[in-house]
């Protein structure tokens, strides 16, 4: 657009910044959701103690702050063209501040962070928790709602936050004081740049982030009373939850020189859905990157798992409220980045290729377990292993053993969600790291015989959040006009004959896909009592 107007091209753009594990990211998006300006940083997490895993709360908010300034002068825009900013985080990870200083009282603790791991193991075999489940079994008799048999199952977890912030108000003096002086803000990392962006003004989250939290009830779309009694929660230190599209007042002129409109807070996992634009019941989407995050869109119901799948807000934005069924695989990229460093390949590209230089992994099973199973299997203590190891074993089988566990570990979780959702399935699409990997496409493709189709940007939670923030904003209209802005950059078809690369059928896999499930079970229980 070549007119001018007060010396600025009238040119609109949208910015959208992503607080990931392992880096924070910005990008300038214009109406065609090309990226024109970027910047990066990286996360560094602290490890102060063995198990603890924690982020910087300043650090992070002047690595925010860069990578905005960064992205607009990459971009070589004046930060007036900017219509909207969204906001996409990692989630689970929260830290406490004093509503009135807005001084932190300790660092983030990250979803990884494992210090309430014996807080949680007590939970899970205490009495109270075995009276619940004793008194939901019972419920579920009497009114056969799943919702009561999926509560008799409940186990609690160190990734939600629930243990982790009993840890905080148990070990921190300060943080007990600041709640019974009611000047305690809890906050997850979304949550805390909306409390520095608007200068103390807004301390909010947004139904994605709140319920991937493991306070939240999904049913009643609210903080939960009867968990936050349960464990001694004070529910004043929590935030108000607002649509993930919503205006949420602009940044302080002061961080930035002019004040931009902050028009979507969203979680990452549900942010790549809406950026792979997966709108309509049984939409799946696959997220590989450290870990592989499997999500269904199931409407507008929350799904009841008895497997161990996890039902998450996806968005709320005006009185529409989109659900997720989620299951994950905590270890994709760790076993990938392992293997590198044992000098099993030098380039992660390569990994392809070697996979594919041999008709197969000579009987060789890998478990990628590094932190345990999740669902359907759901066992802590199962340990990696490789299985089936010979004097003829090379590289390269090894490297398919691997890329073929991840495979696997996709289709286990995928059979899970057809089986648990009942929901037929409309489409696939993955992102994350890991699926720049085509023979882990090509397979996955073969194993769940059907259609999966890779993105051309495999970062799709900052672009989630830019639509969420452009439609709030008026930057696109419909949902449609941001489904032809999404292009796929390559399908992969199931092939149903062994076919070039000898990446064999569903069929011919089958006998390899039950040995590895006999691996996975010899794995279990690894370091349980002998």
């Amino acid at each position: 657009m070549g007119s001018q107007r007060n010396g600025f091209s009238k040119e609109r753009f949208i910015l959208s910044a992503d607080v990931g594990t392992t880096s924070v990211r910005c990008h300038v998006y214009d109406k065609e959701a090309k990226i024109r300006g970027s910047c990066t940083t990286t996360v560094v997490p602290l490890y102060p103690e063995v198990g603890y895993v924690e982020l910087d709360p300043e650090a992070l908010w002047t690595g925010f702050v860069t990578v905005v300034k960064g992205a607009v002068q990459d971009a070589g825009i004046n930060l007036r063209q900017v219509e909207a900013l969204g906001i996409s985080t990692q989630r689970s990870t929260f830290t406490t501040w004093h509503r009135k200083t807005g001084v932190p009282f300790h660092n983030f603790m990250t979803w990884q962070d494992c210090r309430a791991g014996d807080l949680v193991r007590s939970w899970n075999r205490s009495c109270t928790l075995k009276m619940i489940h004793g008194v939901m079994k019972v419920v579920y008799f009497l009114t056969r709602q799943k919702r009561s048999l999926a509560a008799s199952l409940i186990v609690f977890s160190t990734q939600h936050v629930t243990f982790r912030l009993v840890w905080a108000l148990t070990h921190y003096k300060q943080v007990r004081q600041a709640v019974a002086e009611g000047n305690c803000c809890f906050g997850t990392i979304d949550t805390w740049l909306l409390f520095k962006l608007t200068k103390g003004k807004v301390h909010a989250t947004d139904y994605s982030n709140a319920s991937a939290t493991g306070i939240f009830d999904t049913y009643q779309m609210c903080w939960s009373q009867f968990l936050c009694s349960l464990v001694s929660l004070p529910i004043s230190i929590f935030p108000t939850v607002e649509n993930t599209g919503h205006d949420y007042g602009s940044a302080d002129p002061s961080i930035f020189g002019v004040p931009i409109p902050i028009m979507s807070v969203v979680a990452d996992q549900q942010a790549a859905m809406f950026g792979e634009c997966l709108f309509n019941t049984g939409d799946v989407k696959i997220t590989m990157g450290t870990g592989t995050f499997m999500n269904i869109n199931t409407g507008s119901k929350p799904h009841t798992s008895l497997a161990g799948l996890y039902p998450v807000v996806g968005w709320k934005i005006g009185s529409e409220v989109v659900y997720l069924a989620e299951g994950n695989a905590a270890d994709t990229g760790t076993a990938i980045k392992w293997a590198q460093e044992l000098e099993l390949f030098a380039n992660v590209q390569d990994t392809s290729a070697m996979a594919y230089s041999v008709s197969d992994s000579d009987g060789v099973c890998f478990v990628p377990s590094f932190s345990g199973l999740q669902a359907p299997l759901n066992d802590p203590k199962a340990c990696a292993s490789f299985m089936g190891l010979k004097p003829s074993t090379t590289k390269s089988h090894l490297v398919r053993a691997i890329l073929e566990s991840i495979a696997f570990r996709n289709k286990q979780l995928y059979e899970t969600m057809l089986r648990e959702t009942n929901i037929p399935i409309t489409k696939i699409r993955v992102d994350g790291g890991v699926s720049s990997n085509d023979f882990v496409m090509q397979l996955t493709a073969n194993l769940f015989g059907r259609k999966v189709a890779r993105p051309q940007h495999v970062e799709m939670s900052c672009l989630g959040a830019a639509f969420v923030a452009g439609l709030g904003a008026g930057f696109w209209r419909t949902r449609d006009e941001l489904k032809r802005l999404n292009c796929s950059d390559k399908v992969f078809l199931p092939r149903e004959a062994a076919g070039e690369g000898s990446c064999t059928s569903t069929a011919e896999y089958l006998p390899v896909f039950q040995r590895w499930e006999r691996a996975l079970h010899r794995s279990m229980n690894w370091y349980g009592k002998t």
